[in-house]
């Protein structure tokens, strides 16, 4: 027997020797009533689970506790079967159809406090069945993939049933435990458990993109469960040195550190070293991971706490959601009634990610159910759609159709950012129960149909060296607008308007913000991100049918003028019309507005130029 043969190969384990036993032999230690734990995720020990279910004669009143399992519930997926009772932290696909049978109950926790109960004794695990890596000559097994709560419950449990596996890696960190500590080893050589994600669709392509488009060089990154987050990896490929602080890791990370993109040089703790708890994926990760000092697997607690994870510079949390509201309420582990997943470490990572210099906690989600019957952005969560993350603690908020940043926002600003993005099929009727509700004014319009037009941004390098975005203006700029506009001086005022306005209404920056972008099209030039971005400049033409020309304006903050704004503003509007064929701009312009008759003359070669008392009528035809 191979794990005979290792015992008596090294003289540290010869007086452990009599602890081999079958699996069989094993689970008969658990007794009637006792609490067992079963081991984690990929590191499920399937052949003890199976041989406790196998038993003729089950211990009464034995519950078993987990998260994560794959295989410790049999039958099929959708037609579990099981002799004892299921308590689980997390509702994988595992237990879902045991908890909808009544078979398990779902205890909604953070992973990261179930350590705490299980040492006070609220949680008492009389046995735990686990997976490890054969000893070393000194005694020592690693947890492997799986150290996450398993450390924890290792350590207090009364007993422990360890199946050695000689296919799981050992890892570093705080993954080892002497053998000593088990009470039966059980030889199992069979292929560790893999995981991995299907193809991404469309729409998943699409929210990654957009959540790639705003993490930085030198971010830190938590990439949670989920095909969202794992997509989002396959679009950093040109970051510089970013870094891994992450409750599980999956296959994406292994392309990014081959190519020299995750190297946690800029990592302000554990530099140069990924930190994590637990990883799911396939033998491609588990051979990376191996003896290799570069990860360091840590227990839960340890890795997800909120302050820990705020001592990270840039750090970056990408939280998978089920149905977002239209104030900011997020369910992530229940959905039209079913618990379908588990609270996991979301709020440590969403809070630690808030308090990090640079951090953005990150919620994403596809607009529509599965089949595009309904919106994931409701109103309202369902009567049974429990709130996982309160209102207050959301950041960034992404669909398919674009980013909302809710934090510090009110009500109106929210409720207007999130039907922004959510499915244009649905953003009429969302606005209509807003207005009903009192989450937006009465005579809020929304007269954009089509989606956000991220391929439309564009970032400008000025002529002070600071970089601005140039993007598509958002219903939800309008409080922003009315702010940039009480900046401009009196004399911006009446150029842009040729009237005396002391303040923009509400209406009126309505008007200019929720625009078609067809006959109307209209670009903000901002400074900073989404959590302190600022309104720096605008630009918008409205499309003469009959001339098939557009008419120009454009305002620029006074503390940016001279740095070349209006210049890329005037670039990008135009690069914008010549794409729809439009036959040039015309604009009218005060006399005495020298700068924005140069800024004309600059468009193009073929430029009217007509008197009108004291304006100037401008007409520049593109080639």
């Amino acid at each position: 027997m191979e794990l005979e043969k290792i015992f008596s190969k090294y003289p540290a384990l010869k007086e452990h020797q009599a602890r081999i036993a079958s699996a069989t032999e094993a689970v008969r230690l658990i007794q009637p009533g006792n609490n067992v734990y079963i081991g984690a995720a990929c590191a499920t020990p399937r052949l003890l689970a199976h041989a406790l279910e196998s038993l003729d004669k089950p211990p009464a009143g034995t519950t078993l506790f987990h998260f994560l399992t794959d295989g410790a519930i049999p039958g099929k997926k959708e037609e579990a079967q099981t002799k004892y009772a299921h308590k689980c932290f997390v509702v994988g696909s595992d237990a879902r159809s045991a908890v909808k049978k009544g078979l398990a109950e779902y205890i909604p926790i953070s992973l990261a406090q179930v350590p705490r109960l299980i040492e006070n004794g609220r949680i008492p695990i009389d046995v735990a069945l686990i997976q490890v890596s054969p000893p070393d000559e000194f005694g020592y097994s690693s947890l492997g993939v799986s150290v996450d709560v398993t450390a924890a419950v290792v350590k207090y449990a009364k007993h422990v049933i360890a199946e050695i596996n000689p296919n799981m890696p050992r890892t570093m960190g705080e993954s080892f435990v002497h053998v000593g500590r088990f009470d039966h080893l059980v030889w199992n050589d069979a292929p560790l458990i893999e995981f991995g994600y299907a193809p991404a669709d469309e729409a998943t392509g699409q929210i990654a993109q957009h959540i790639a488009s705003i993490v930085d060089d030198g971010s830190t990154l938590q990439i949670g469960l989920g095909q969202i987050p794992n997509e989002v990896l396959k679009h950093l490929t040109d970051r510089l040195d970013l870094g891994v602080h992450s409750d599980v890791i999956t296959d994406g990370i292994v392309d990014l550190i081959e190519a020299g993109v995750i190297t946690g040089r800029a990592k302000s703790q554990d530099r140069r070293t990924i930190v994590a708890s637990y990883c799911m994926g396939t033998r491609r990760l588990y051979d990376l991971i191996d003896r290799n000092p570069l990860f360091s697997f840590r227990p839960i607690e340890s890795v997800c706490d909120a302050h820990t994870i705020s001592l990270q510079n840039k750090m970056v949390s990408i939280t998978q959601a089920l149905a977002v509201d239209l104030t900011g309420q997020v369910c992530a582990d229940q959905f039209e009634g079913e618990f379908c997943s588990g609270i996991s470490t979301q709020l440590e990572f969403l809070r630690g990610a808030a308090g990090s210099p640079g951090g953005k906690p990150i919620v994403c989600l596809k607009s529509t159910t599965d089949n595009g019957k309904a919106s994931r952005i409701r109103l309202s969560l369902l009567e049974d759609e429990g709130v996982a993350v309160a209102r207050s603690d959301v950041h960034y908020v992404v669909t398919e159709y674009g980013i909302a940043y809710l934090f510090g926002k009110s009500i109106q600003e929210r409720a207007l950012a999130l039907i922004e993005i959510a499915h244009p099929d649905f953003r009429e009727g969302l606005l209509e129960k807003a207005k009903k509700h009192g989450y937006v004014k009465r005579g809020q319009s929304l007269r954009k149909k089509s989606a956000y037009a991220a391929k439309e941004e564009r970032s400008v390098l000025l002529r002070n060296q600071k970089n601005v975005l140039i993007r598509p203006v958002k219903t939800s700029d309008t409080p922003a607008l009315e702010q940039f506009f009480q900046r401009m001086s009196r004399e911006d005022r009446y150029t842009r308007f040729f009237r005396r306005l002391n303040n923009l209404s509400a209406s009126e920056a309505q008007h200019l913000c929720s625009v078609d972008q067809d006959s109307e099209v209209a670009f903000l030039a901002v400074s900073g991100n989404g959590e302190d971005e600022a309104i720096i400049g605008s630009a918008c033409y409205f499309v003469n049918p009959a001339t098939n020309l557009a008419e120009v304006a454009y305002m620029v903050s006074p503390q940016w003028q001279g740095v070349g704004i209006g210049t890329a503003m005037q670039l990008r509007l135009m690069e914008h019309a010549k794409s729809r064929r439009l036959r040039g701009f015309s604009a009218i312009i005060q006399t005495y507005n020298a700068n924005m008759i140069n800024l004309a003359k600059r468009a193009c070669d073929d430029i009217t130029i007509q008197r009108r008392d004291d304006t100037y009528e401008v007409t520049m035809l593109f080639e």
